[in-house]
């Protein structure tokens, strides 16, 4: 089922697509978003890059904030499916978003031996553990990773500075649609880690995320159930329009 996380990172993959693989270590040249769908079988993976620079692949991304048993089976499924509809080498990268993602089921390896021992799978998926990368790389990276910044390893009464300096790179570098939609998957992913009041105060000041595309996307697609537009309008544009005048007018 999908969750409001999901199309909130989609989304910042497909305007930030390099700041994903370099968080996965992978370093390239020209990319494009693809279509996902593979629906001859009737699958959808999370997000496909098509990387033409330094030699032509298919990137697939994974978003996964909860532990899944046969995970490594479905990310199987989506890699051969996906080469199949490319006819080019295709990566698999499961982003894990929190540690209750993590156990045994994601490993970044699936194997399978058959019954008579005449064949074997043996498929190698890589695994970003976000929780364990460093909330200052996170800082420093690119803007299409900056809202993971707050559920990387960090201590909860850190929380405040690493908002006021994610604060201080949006405002100078991202224009108001952007700045909406970066603190719009803030404000998601956040709820994957810390309790609502704390998320609530902490983007309190944040007039933009009201305005977020990915935001007003999520609600007209129905994913959660009338639950982030209560929070969201309820809690959060109650309390911020007040205190963030001053901050818009500057």
């Amino acid at each position: 089922m999908a969750t409001p996380f999901d199309s909130a990172t989609k989304h910042l993959v497909e305007s930030y697509p390099q700041d994903w693989l370099a968080l996965a270590g992978i370093r390239c040249g020209r990319i494009e978003v693809v279509n996902a769908d593979v629906s001859s079988i009737t699958a959808s993976a999370d997000k496909v890059l098509r990387v033409t620079d330094p030699a032509p692949c298919i990137v697939h991304l994974e978003m996964q904030a909860s532990y899944e048993p046969d995970f490594g089976d479905r990310v199987h499924f989506y890699n051969a499916a996906l080469r199949r509809r490319h006819r080019l080498p295709v990566l698999s990268i499961a982003f894990l978003l929190r540690k209750e993602a993590s156990g045994s089921g994601m490993t970044g390896r699936f194997a399978e031996i058959t019954p008579f021992g005449d064949g074997q799978i043996d498929f190698r998926y890589q695994v970003v553990r976000v929780w364990k990368h460093s909330v200052d790389e996170l800082l420093a990276g690119g803007l299409g990773t900056l809202p993971l910044a707050p559920i990387a390893h960090i201590r909860a009464a850190d929380l405040p500075e690493v908002v006021r300096q994610m604060d201080g790179r949006i405002h100078q570098e991202a224009d108001t649609p952007l700045a909406a939609d970066l603190w719009a998957a803030t404000y998601l992913l956040l709820g994957l880690r810390h309790p609502q009041n704390i998320v609530t105060q902490l983007l309190q000041g944040v007039r933009e995320m009201r305005e977020s595309s990915t935001y007003q996307a999520i609600l007209q697609e129905g994913r959660v159930e009338g639950r982030v537009e209560g929070r969201m309008e309820g809690r959060v544009e109650g309390r911020v329009e007040g205190r963030s005048e001053g901050r818009s007018e500057g």
